[in-house]
């Protein structure tokens, strides 16, 4: 890599000596001060953050954290449908715009979340009247007009998210399903193609990451679009975890056989909820699988990206889905860095050499 002296095997090596392991970790001394991206840069990923409209609008100092910090951006909610395709022939592009010239301002990437989903649907969509060739005629032109108008800004678009339901079934109560059939998947990724043929196209679920009946669920349908020729580059993992967490046998298998599939990984909404109040020994917990996670995607060959659900616990959607859990960033609510950063930290200046 140009700059650095350290090539991106030699890290790659460095992180599969074993995972993190912490016992006090909470100030700049315990690890580098550099910030993760100028990390991160060594070994060739990128590090990142899903960004919430209202601070990004309102709050300088989110804006700057996020800039320090982070290489790699993605929207929370600005490019889903509810947010951006607001009329069958309108769309509002003001904040997905700005976040895109935040990125490029700041030499950062985005991915791009997501162009398909049966959540976050617009009003006009789901309770519309539609043959299956409108369904697919509208479909096609919001893949076209999204992906297309930001063509080459975009690195990865999550195409389809969680379309396989906890049964490792395709979700039959899915619009896009009961409107077009299954073969909905495979349209997304052709017409995203179309759109921007130079963009990392990736199918995004949750609870699909270690070696589980979902995972292989996942599993089956990529080999299937693989085998059929789909243009499909990889595959996100969100990785919600529960404090305790730890990276096992069955993530890296699950890792080994994607990459065999030629599919690159990226954990795309990476969070760990701890409960309220948390203490001391649950954030060293939490801090534990923040860098177990880290040196993970380090020693992974195909792991390209790692990506927070958000980055300070001050604008979270745990606490609201999760009642009595919280604080699972690696960023206090002050914007503060917590034993979790310090363990990403410690991972990536690892790896690196640093």
């Amino acid at each position: 890599m140009p700059g650095t002296g350290i090539g991106v095997d030699t890290c790659r090596r460095a992180a599969t000596a074993g995972l993190v392991v912490l016992s006090i970790v909470g100030t700049a001394t315990a690890a580098n001060d550099a910030p993760l991206r100028v990390l991160a840069a060594a070994s060739d990923l990128r590090i990142g953050a899903a960004v919430a409209m209202g601070p990004f609008r309102a709050d300088k100092m989110y804006r700057e954290v996020l800039a320090r910090e982070f290489n790699i951006l993605v929207a929370e909610n600005a490019f889903k449908w509810s947010e951006i395709h607001i009329g069958r022939s309108a769309y509002y592009f003001d904040d997905t715009d700005a976040l895109v010239t935040f990125a490029e301002d700041n030499d950062m990437a985005v991915r791009g979340h997501t162009l398909v989903w049966h959540n976050q649907l617009p009003g006009w969509l789901t309770s519309g009247t539609f043959s299956r060739d409108e369904a697919i005629a509208i479909l096609h032109d919001h893949i076209a007009t999204v992906v297309g108008r930001y063509a080459g800004r975009i690195a990865a678009w999550d195409v389809v998210n969680e379309a396989i339901g906890d049964d490792g079934r395709l979700r039959e109560d899915s619009i896009w399903y009961r409107l077009i059939g299954p073969d909905y998947v495979a349209m997304a990724f052709r017409f995203a193609h179309e759109a921007d043929p130079a963009a990392k196209l990736y199918y995004n679920d949750y609870n699909a990451e270690g070696m589980n009946a979902k995972s292989d669920a996942v599993y089956a349908l990529v080999k299937r679009l693989v085998d059929d020729g789909v243009p499909i580059d990889g595959v996100g993992w969100q990785m919600h975890l529960v404090n305790g967490f730890g990276i096992g046998d069955g993530h890296r298998d699950n890792a080994q056989r994607l990459a065999a599939l030629g599919l690159e990984i990226s954990i795309t909404e990476l969070d760990v909820r701890t409960p309220l109040p948390s203490t001391e020994p649950a954030l060293e917990r939490q801090a534990r699988a923040y860098g177990d996670v880290t040196a993970f995607c380090l020693a992974e060959a195909n792991c390209k990206a790692l990506l927070t659900w958000g980055f300070t616990d001050a604008h979270s959607w745990i606490p609201q889905f999760f009642r009595g859990t919280g604080d699972a960033l690696p960023f206090d609510a002050e914007l503060r860095p917590k034993p979790a950063y310090w363990a990403m930290n410690e991972a990536l200046a690892g790896a690196s050499g640093e």
